[in-house]
């Protein structure tokens, strides 16, 4: 069986989506278990991929259509 990986197989690692950071509520930089206070874009050799933390992309919002649109 092939096992898929989640948002494609060529993920750029990065401390926002990390197993071993959070994000601090304060000042917006991640608190890593691993090496302290990092910025978001950072990444290290501990960097463990968590799906669970991605963001999802905002829907577009789709256009308005009347009947008429739909009429020959």
């Amino acid at each position: 069986m092939i096992k898929r990986k989640f948002f494609g197989r060529n993920i750029e690692p990065s401390c926002e989506y990390c197993k071993y950071g959070k994000i601090s509520e304060f000042d917006g930089n991640l608190l890593c278990e691993k090496n302290g206070i990092l910025s978001e874009y950072i990444s290290c050799r501990k960097f463990a991929y968590d799906p669970l933390k991605r963001k999802p992309k905002t829907q577009r919002n789709l256009p308005k259509f009347d009947k008429e649109d739909f009429t020959l």
